[in-house]
């Protein structure tokens, strides 16, 4: 029975140590191929992105096609190829947040702001992103705020957090201090779950 030969070792791009996760990750895998995915796991969760150095050492060190390694990168929406801005604001794109009003949400932050999904302010404040459900449908339209849920938004809502953001970040909590019961009494207020 032949034996595949050992991986010869591929030096990482840098000598920043978040390399060692992402290279223990790969030896973990024996350098599989197959453990593409999760070799591109480590390095989004050690770098909080995909740049293309980082692709080309994956590839490299999997002995994958840099296309095959690209293709996986942009297939799934979890793996980012730019780094996230400091804030990140997700709307929930759902049928019911989608009726009630989504389409709205992302139409103000692009005016707004000249951002769409998937993309960051010049200035690397706030990034846009969209999911397909929040699992928040009594609340639609429904987006969250640096992993805060919040319901009922409007688009003004969403103008002025992100506006707050990018004026003075320190200045914004997670949301409001009064209660979710009090928040949806009033009405176009945000319900902050």
């Amino acid at each position: 029975m032949a034996t595949r030969p050992r991986q010869s070792a591929v030096d990482p791009p840098s000598d920043d140590k978040r390399w060692r996760i992402v290279q223990a990750a790969m030896r973990r895998n024996g350098f599989r191929r197959d453990a593409l995915i999760e070799t591109l796991h480590a390095v989004q969760e050690s770098f909080g992105y995909l740049d293309e150095e980082s692709l080309r050492y994956v590839a490299r060190s999997l002995r994958a096609p840099m296309s095959h390694v690209y293709g996986v990168s942009t297939f799934y929406h979890f793996f980012s190829l730019k780094p996230a801005g400091e804030h990140t604001c997700v709307v929930c794109t759902g049928t019911a947040c989608y009726i009630k009003g989504a389409p709205g949400l992302l139409d103000a932050v692009d005016k707004a702001f000249h951002i769409g999904d998937g993309e960051t302010t010049d200035d690397g404040k706030v990034s846009l992103l969209t999911a397909r459900c929040l699992g928040s449908c009594g609340l639609a339209p429904a987006a969250v705020f640096d992993g805060q849920v919040a319901g009922k938004v409007n688009r003004e809502a969403v103008v002025e957090r992100l506006r707050a953001w990018q004026n003075n970040p320190a200045a914004v909590e997670a949301g409001p201090e009064s209660s979710a019961e009090s928040s949806a009494e009033s009405e176009g207020s945000a319900v902050y779950a």
